[in-house]
């Protein structure tokens, strides 16, 4: 990692590096080399669409399901209070739809722009801001918090909030390019016994809710080989806090591609080989980003937890279609588009019914099932389905691999999280 992007939270105490196997945190360090370091599409989205605007990939407007809320159950009478953080050029904070969700409150929002913070408020319908969100998970009031502010800062502010006794959510990625900052979430969210989830999209996607389902059923058996995709060109990059996302090394936003093995199983990556294209691309010239990075393509090939295989690509640089997409090869069947194997008695594969006034969103239709996820593990007391480990599993599989690719492909062994 380029020394500029070294973490600001510090290391946690040795003894916490026995829940990282099979590597310590020095070990794995000094092997790499690798230092501290979210479709009822939104109201702006669809009228950027309807003014001929370019919108961003991943919140095309989609079409909504007159159905989606048939058969929708509370699983509690109370209203979950909730802050909101962030409203910059994704507008994330209120893409969700918590705002819309029977069972919350939200008591309080913030941007650290002022008058984005209060465009926030309103969109949301809420009175109470705060200047930034350190102040806001000192509100008392709030019980848990939503992180939609720039990548590297997801991790330090959910530790905040779980600090400060909230439980806490994040857009992708959980961590930004560095173990002592996964070590320190994955400790906040044990130490504090607060729920953690990651909005990883791909994971509410139709066709992996599907997978998901039948692998769960036994259907696919133990997955032989998966390949996850998440082409996203950028021959300039989106605007971004402190132009986080210019040079952004590919394999440092991996989650899209990666829950295409770790959210249908539940499993993880335990080593890796990946290599890396030099990108035509500007910002992907080293001189020209934060990072030194040079590629702008990166392609993946992990070992699972099963013994199996991964192909996982993330490319800024290819024109072209585009989004986050996937396929898998079990011992009893596959899923490409549709399932094909042995078993011929099938689990239920629709997504569950959202509650009513909530849209289904960007992403493939994944924002409202993040959220209403979410907001059900707190009210029914259970572990979210992106729950910390899952997240910091496919996370950092990907810190790893653009490792290996500034190493030429050199296999790596990847710390595991397990709860």
């Amino acid at each position: 990692m380029h020394p500029t992007m070294k973490s600001s939270i510090p290391s946690a105490p040795a003894t916490q590096s026995a829940n990282i196997t099979p590597l310590t945190r020095r070990s794995f360090l000094h092997t790499v080399g690798l230092g501290t370091a979210a479709l009822g599409l939104s109201q702006g989205a669809r009228a950027a669409e309807k003014a001929g605007e370019k919108v961003i990939q991943g919140f095309e407007a989609t079409q909504e399901k007159p159905d989606a809320s048939k058969g929708w159950k509370p699983v509690s009478d109370r209203k979950l209070r909730v802050g909101l953080a962030g409203y910059g050029v994704c507008r994330f904070a209120p893409a969700f739809g918590f705002q819309n969700h029977p069972n919350v409150e939200i008591v309080a929002v913030t941007d650290i722009v002022p008058d984005r913070c209060a465009e926030l408020a309103k969109k949301v319908g809420c009175s109470k801001t705060y200047p930034s969100a350190e102040e806001m998970v000192k509100d008392d009031k709030i019980e848990a918090v939503f992180i939609a502010t720039d990548a590297p800062s997801h991790a330090r502010l959910c530790i905040e909030a779980l600090k400060h006794g909230k439980h806490a959510a994040s857009a992708v990625p959980a961590v930004f390019g560095s173990l002592e900052e996964a070590d320190a979430l994955f400790q906040a969210v044990k130490t504090s016994g607060l729920k953690y989830m990651m909005f990883e999209t791909s994971c509410f996607h139709e066709d992996l809710y599907a997978m998901r389902q039948i692998y769960k059923a036994g259907g696919l058996g133990k997955l032989v080989y998966s390949e996850g995709e998440y082409y996203h060109y950028m021959e300039q990059p989106i605007d971004s806090y402190k132009g986080w996302r210019i040079g952004l090394p590919p394999q440092w936003y991996p989650t899209h591609s990666n829950a295409y093995y770790a959210g249908v199983t539940g499993g993880s990556f335990t080593e890796v080989s990946c290599m890396g294209m030099p990108s035509r691309v500007e910002h992907l010239q080293p001189a020209n980003n934060r990072y030194k990075n040079a590629f702008g393509t990166e392609i993946a090939l992990f070992r699972t937890s099963e013994g199996g295989m991964s192909r996982m690509a993330v490319s800024w640089d290819t024109p072209g279609y585009g989004g986050e997409m996937g396929r898998i090869r079990g011992q009893k069947g596959s899923f490409y588009g549709k399932f094909e194997g042995l078993e011929k008695n099938l689990p239920d594969t629709k997504r569950p019914p959202l509650p009513p006034g909530v849209a289904a969103g960007g992403h493939g239709g994944s924002h409202g099932y993040l959220m209403d996820e979410f907001v059900t593990a707190i009210l029914q007391n259970r572990k979210p389905l992106v729950d910390v480990a899952m997240a910091l599993n496919m996370t950092f599989a990907g810190i790893v691999a653009h490792q290996s690719a500034l190493k030429d492909g050199e296999l790596l062994k990847i710390p595991q999280f397990t709860l």
